[in-house]
């Protein structure tokens, strides 16, 4: 995938990484080093893993007791990621769903996942920033999102040069998000010196980790507060609850 003869608007195609994943495996296999930084010490829920590859992060979530929807353009990643679920036994297949889908177009349920990750998604400035927004719907209150990308790679590693615009700020991918209804943490930081791909020339990512606040508490309306009292048999009225207050005092209807 580092041959600068490579046509890098084909890297969106299915096809493209049909032929990735055909082959030998094209990654360590291990979990992402800033999923297993922000994910673990989180309480185990639903995950959403968009772009999941080969399976990593969702077999090493699934591990951790999570529910993980792994989503990828390529049925041959998917059909290996199951294969690697199925080895790791039948405690892990029953906590994974496995989903082809495109990202250009990917339109997850809002409001359903308690983490939802993507690492590495490059797409151009509006379609990347239109996905983002999707991804940041579809967390419930009180989730995490954790969106990962690379620094451009230095000049003269031999790497593809990709157009700038897929190569964005941390400040730029967190314009996506209200801040009134998330917090939000999002920088720069260099890669694992562990970590086997930060050979390729990608030294550093922007890491964008987020947390929807919870939706604000219900305040009922003055129908609503009228209900939580008791009618009065033997006085013949309507009396309000303990601190309520009412201003229709008639039987409800």
């Amino acid at each position: 995938m580092n041959d600068p003869g490579v046509d890098v608007w084909r890297m969106f195609s299915q096809e493209f990484w049909d032929d990735c994943y055909s082959g030998a495996p094209v990654f360590s296999g291990n979990p992402n080093p800033w999923l297993v930084h922000h994910a673990g010490d989180l309480t185990p829920g639903t995950a959403l893993d968009v772009g999941s590859g080969e399976g990593a992060d969702v077999l090493w979530l699934a591990s951790r007791g999570w529910h993980v929807t792994g989503a990828d353009i390529s049925p041959v990643a998917l059909a290996r990621s199951a294969r690697l679920a199925e080895r790791a036994g039948p405690r892990i297949t029953a906590r994974v769903t496995w989903r082809q889908a495109d990202v250009l177009d990917f339109d997850a349920p809002e409001n359903s996942f308690d983490l939802v990750s993507a690492q590495f998604m490059h797409l151009s400035g509006p379609t990347l920033k239109a996905l983002h927004r999707r991804l940041a719907a579809a967390v419930k209150p009180g989730g995490t999102l954790l969106l990962v990308l690379h620094v451009p790679p230095e000049p003269g590693t031999g790497n593809l040069t990709f157009p700038a615009d897929m190569f964005p700020t941390a400040e730029q991918m967190a314009s996506v998000l209200d801040p009134a209804r998330w917090t939000i943490d999002a920088g720069t930081h260099q890669r694992p010196a562990h970590d086997a791909t930060s050979t390729t020339g990608h030294t550093h990512d922007v890491v964008l980790h987020a947390v929807r606040r919870p939706a604000p508490p219900r305040t009922a309306t003055t129908e609503q507060r009228a209900v939580s009292g008791y009618w009065s048999l033997t006085e013949a009225r309507w009396s309000p609850g303990p601190s309520e207050v009412v201003t229709d005092r008639r039987w409800p209807q």
